[in-house]
């Protein structure tokens, strides 16, 4: 799903990491686990945190910040910043890993919870689905079952800071357990849907769940 019509498909980015996918760049094959445990095969270890995108930052406030959430729910409804606020907070420790092979241990995000936000949201048992749409044009699938897994959140801030914008600030997603391509950038949408929806990366070539155990970097 790629709707909108501001995203820079044929950006060098994208056709650089378009080609990754054809030629099955970064791939090891491993099945076991290396050394360091907490580190999926093909990965190495990094102190800074890199910043890709799809070559736009929006430049959105907390003012201005709107999550919309659509689709198989009770009612459509829209959170601005205080009311996104006025939820239950939450603090996650957790290691985040990207398809371009980097890795970085003990990140501190805090934020709502994914399982909170399908209470409240009142999601449908008929949603097998969840498309992320962001301010940039982004958007990504997950199933419910790997959106509502305990460690995630719906985060604005990390080791106790608020969230830049290079890093997806105000509010992004953080889904720790697959590649970080699914932790969706400048979160505007969330689209409960009850059929499956591939989205930028994964109509590119990528793996439509990402698992870095699994070495799910390519379809």
């Amino acid at each position: 799903m790629t709707d909108d019509p501001d995203i820079p498909a044929d950006s060098k980015l994208t056709r650089s990491k378009s080609r990754w996918a054809e030629l099955g760049k970064f791939l090891t094959g491993l099945t076991s686990r290396p050394a360091d445990a907490r580190l999926p095969p093909g990965q190495h270890l990094v102190r800074n945190w890199p910043v890709l995108d799809l070559g736009q930052t929006p430049n959105v406030t907390k003012e201005t910040w709107r999550l919309d959430i659509t689709g198989a729910v009770d009612a459509t409804s829209s959170w601005t910043w205080n009311s996104f606020m006025a939820q239950p907070q939450e603090t996650r420790l957790c290691d985040i890993h990207c398809v371009t092979s980097w890795s970085r241990y003990d990140n501190s995000f805090a934020g709502v919870s994914t399982q909170h936000l399908l209470e409240a949201a009142g999601v449908s048992d008929t949603a097998t689905h969840v498309v992320l749409h962001s301010n940039d044009g982004y958007t990504t699938n997950l199933t419910i079952e790997d959106f509502a897994r305990p460690e995630n959140l719906i985060a604005h801030s990390w080791n106790g800071e608020p969230l830049t914008l290079d890093h997806g600030g105000p509010v992004r997603l953080v889904v720790p357990h697959l590649y970080f391509w699914k932790s969706a950038k400048w979160l505007r949408r969330l689209d409960f849907v009850t059929a499956d929806h591939p989205g930028f990366w994964e109509l590119r070539g990528y793996h439509n769940r990402g698992d870095p155990w699994e070495e799910q970097r390519y379809s």
